[in-house]
């Protein structure tokens, strides 16, 4: 089935409105993986405004499943990777002054950047996905790349199922059997939440991994941790016949 990783900084942006460690993210963390969670993410900021580079070394010896690790390729954030080894890096195109993720890379253009980058982490042991768009020339230059997989970025699919429903996915669907044919896997993340995931992940193939945080902990204020963990896990499990 499809992975469901919890990305936690919301839990950190809560915790560093006050100071302090209420709520406790590295607990969070332990707590969503035990509700049936398979991996967490974090996506650590220059500002350190949610997520610490403190937090990301103290999670790491923690996290009994997968620990995804996203960010910009600055020095400090490739240190703070190759000091901490997670399980994937996601490479994200986002300025250091960006409030959330809002694009994907252009691989095409960025291809002398990033080949680097991708190969260094790769021999350290390191998954690499790239997050972008539903686009085949970027899916193809990713492929060049000889990234591991591809994180598509969901906002517009988010933006448009209010009135286009499942339909609003297949853009997402063929990309995902482009990448899946030139030996890519498939994340995906950005503004899925409990009303269109499973319509995502029926209409999606070869989808191995959704990265979810605001909605799922947004979720969590009104049913709670455990439940919220439990209702994104059944969006991607079967519909029993």
């Amino acid at each position: 089935m499809t992975f469901l990783s919890v990305n936690v900084n919301k839990i950190a942006t809560l915790r560093n409105a006050r100071g302090g460690s209420i709520p406790d993210v590295l607990l969070a963390a332990q707590r969503i993986e035990g509700y049936g969670a398979h991996g967490i993410t974090v996506h650590p900021r220059p500002d350190e405004r949610h997520i610490t580079y403190a937090d990301v070394r103290a999670l790491k010896p923690l996290i009994q499943g997968e620990f995804n690790v996203e960010g910009y390729p600055s020095k400090s954030f490739l240190a703070l990777v190759d000091e901490v080894r997670p399980h994937q890096v996601t490479l994200v195109p986002d300025p250091p002054d960006a409030l959330t993720s809002n694009a994907g890379w252009d691989a095409v253009s960025e291809a002398e950047f990033l080949a680097p980058i991708i190969a260094d982490l790769q021999a350290k042991g390191m998954r690499v996905s790239l997050f972008l768009a539903p686009d085949s020339d970027q899916i193809q230059a990713a492929a060049r790349l000889r990234t591991d997989r591809i994180e598509l970025y969901t906002e517009p699919y988010a933006a448009a199922f209010p009135t286009q429903g499942a339909d609003a996915a297949l853009p997402f669907a063929r990309a995902a059997v482009l990448a899946h044919a030139l030996g890519l896997g498939v994340n995906a993340g950005h503004d899925l939440n409990a009303a269109n995931l499973r319509a995502f992940a029926e209409t999606v193939p070869y989808l191995d991994e959704v990265s979810i945080g605001h909605a799922l902990i947004s979720d969590a204020l009104y049913m709670g941790l455990s439940n919220a963990v439990a209702t994104y896990r059944a969006c991607l499990e079967p519909i029993p016949a």
